[in-house]
């Protein structure tokens, strides 16, 4: 159980030095060995990093509760003075 608890702190050590293009990846694996360790302990969170690494990490956007606005027929939002068009 130690070895396992260390190579896992391992994993998470080396997944949280990815490059930011494995972001998504690494983030989802991260949420799912957690999610997998409390659910079922230690088989459980191998599972978990898998299919979390799979399906990939959750994808925030910027623009959630901030003011949307139209020109013409096309929306934007405004982050740090420039327009984001969506």
């Amino acid at each position: 159980m130690r070895k396992i608890v260390i190579a896992l702190a391992a994993i998470g050590a080396l997944s949280a030095v990815a490059a930011p293009a494995l972001a998504g990846p690494a983030t989802g694996a991260a949420i799912g060995a957690g999610s997998g360790l409390l659910v079922a302990g230690p088989p459980g969170a191998v599972v978990g990093g898998v299919i979390g690494a799979v399906v990939g990490g959750p994808n925030i956007h910027s623009y959630h509760n901030h003011r949307v606005y139209y020109h013409h027929h096309r929306r934007y939002y405004v982050e740090r003075g420039e327009r984001h068009y969506f």
